[in-house]
């Protein structure tokens, strides 16, 4: 027997499953996380999540359960990270397809929940979009967790829904989603996060890396990369909530509205009509907009000239108010090539005090 989880989103949902999944029932308990291969542009070229036919390799252990596996490798011109986090992640990883919508998700769980031999389903989100309400300003991804919501809710399977660390990431304020959740069923540890930890290395996911930093006792003001305000890591940002499948239904009009959806194209039409927008059409339109990257010059390995770059851009970041920032912030930031990373982030590990305090890095006040 296998305890199956949800990945509600993409793959920072995942790696909250590994630490949901470790919290309750012990990082070593077998168990199968299904997530979605639908990662951000600069993982990814090609807009929208990833179906079983983009991909080389993967099991099919199944009829309709597809899993994932470090020599699973996606079909160029896409891009996943799932393989690498399927080496790094003591659950096993499946994909979830939304391709046939709510009905083609809804046949993969009930495959998955017979694989597994699990009689019920733990769905898993960190920040608090799968309980949006759809017309929230500041929402910009909800259709996936709305789609595995509404595919759980058709199995008929007992499910549980958690949500970690709510309001990470920066799509349901805070103060909207506290109402909704009610009080915490639990708190993360730093034990929880020790299998997932080292994946903050090279996995951009900024909710994820915020809720482990969190749970290790982090606390302050944290900066992140296309947000409209920071994060405050305080005690509330390692909390997990949890709600049957019925109250999140409830509180999730996309996830009403998905109901015997029998594709992703008719799911796009759903978020249009429910949140006045889909978040597919955004990607597309991203991808094909986005500026032709220009040669900034040669690299600098240099590693007093990238410090200096650092610290001028460190000094308009305190000025903010932040104590903290992800790595994705940086990176993206001072446009670091990747020979330019190593080299940074090498500067400052070492520098006395370090700044990493993993997996976000420390802002240092004169």
């Amino acid at each position: 027997m296998k305890r199956l989880l949800i990945a509600a989103g993409g793959g920072g949902d995942a790696i909250t499953a590994a630490m949901v999944h470790a919290a309750l029932h012990g990082p070593d308990t077998p168990a199968l996380v299904l997530t979605y291969a639908w990662e951000r542009l600069v993982v990814d070229p090609v807009p929208g999540p990833r179906g079983a036919a983009d991909f080389t390799g993967a099991p099919t252990p199944a009829p309709s359960l597809t899993l994932i596996t470090p020599q699973t490798t996606p079909n160029a011109p896409a891009g996943s990270l799932l393989p690498r986090l399927a080496a790094h992640l003591r659950p096993a990883l499946g994909l979830l397809d939304p391709y046939d919508g709510t009905l083609g998700l809804t046949r993969q769980i009930e495959a998955a929940a017979r694989w597994c031999a699990a009689d019920r389903i733990e769905l898993v989100d960190v920040g608090g979009d799968i309980v949006a309400r759809g017309d929230e300003p500041t929402l910009r991804s909800p259709l996936g967790d709305a789609l595995a919501l509404a595919a759980c809710a058709a199995t008929g399977i007992p499910t549980s829904v958690y949500v970690a660390g709510p309001g990470l990431d920066n799509e349901v304020p805070l103060s909207d989603l506290v109402p909704r959740l009610g009080e915490p069923a639990f708190a993360l540890t730093p034990e929880d996060t020790d299998g997932v930890l080292a994946v903050f290395d090279w996995h951009p996911s900024e909710a994820g890396a915020m809720l482990v930093a969190a749970a290790r006792g982090v606390r302050g003001i944290c900066g992140t990369r296309d947000a409209p305000r920071p994060v405050v890591l305080d005690d509330t940002a390692r909390q997990v909530h949890r709600l049957t499948c019925e109250e999140a239904l409830r509180l999730s009009p996309l996830a009403g509205a998905l109901d015997l959806c029998p594709s992703l194209e008719a799911a796009e039409k759903a978020s249009t009509a429910v949140c006045g927008f889909s978040e597919i059409a955004r990607e597309r339109h991203r991808a094909a907009t986005a500026p032709a990257s220009s040669p900034r010059g040669r690299p600098s390995t240099d590693a007093a000239t990238l410090l200096a770059r650092f610290t001028t851009w460190e000094r308009s970041r305190l000025a903010e108010g932040l104590d903290y920032v992800t790595t994705r912030r940086i990176t993206e930031d001072l446009a670091l090539t990747r020979p330019e990373t190593r080299t940074l982030y090498r500067a400052l590990g070492e520098g006395t005090p370090p700044r990493r305090v993993a997996p976000l890095w420390r802002l240092a006040k004169a």
